[in-house]
């Protein structure tokens, strides 16, 4: 799991009263994550439920994105953090996300673009803003955002309502993610310029 993606779930957490339960896709927390990739300290108080396709830290339940195992209508928020890039049939994924939310329901949904191969088990995709409006199109409200280079992003996110929210609720969501958007094109694109320096120094060395 990516820091920038740790802060965008603290700070759905502190804008929103975020719905219950809460499930999260993926919550596998692989070898050197163990307590870095656990996103239940933001929700204290709340039910919250780790899913993933195979045992281990951090998981609750097993189940397979492509057809999950729980009552249409019955999720308040779906959290799936860097995942989607490892799911063979990532479409039916986000169609099963849909389904088993509530008409209040919210998905909050990130994975890469500009990223290295990286398998738990298998890593199957990269995503485009654009990629992501498609995806999650059936949605009463997206804010998709890619964090990094504006024509080569290194992460795509979505925070997505099922139904309607309130104006307030949007425009308050939509500022703070914006501002955590510019937060991190500076962090990634300076962290770009800095090794380009340094390798150019290296190089003429």
């Amino acid at each position: 799991m990516l820091q920038q993606n740790k802060e965008l779930i603290e700070i759905i957490a502190n804008c929103i009263d975020v719905p219950e339960p809460i499930y999260e896709f993926g919550s596998l927390q692989v070898a050197g994550q163990e307590e870095f990739a656990d996103l239940r300290p933001y929700f204290p108080g709340k039910t919250y439920v780790g899913c993933d396709m195979r045992e281990g830290t951090g998981v609750d339940l097993v189940m397979d994105v492509h057809s999950l195992d729980t009552e249409s209508g019955s999720v308040g928020t779906v959290i799936s953090i860097d995942t989607l890039e490892h799911v063979e049939r990532f479409w039916t994924a986000v169609e099963e996300f849909h389904r088993v939310l509530r008409p209040d329901g919210l998905l909050v949904l990130t994975s890469v673009m500009k990223f290295g191969i990286h398998d738990h088990p298998h890593d199957f995709w990269r995503f485009t803003p654009d990629g992501f409006r498609s995806l999650t199109r059936n949605f009463a409200t997206q804010l998709v955002l890619g964090v990094g280079e504006p024509g080569f992003p290194k992460v795509v996110a979505a925070v997505c309502f099922k139904g309607e929210r309130s104006p307030e609720t949007t425009e308050k969501l939509s500022k703070e993610f914006g501002v955590w958007k510019e937060k991190w094109d500076r962090k990634i694109v300076t962290r770009k310029s800095l090794m380009g320096k340094i390798k150019r120094a290296f190089g003429s060395s």
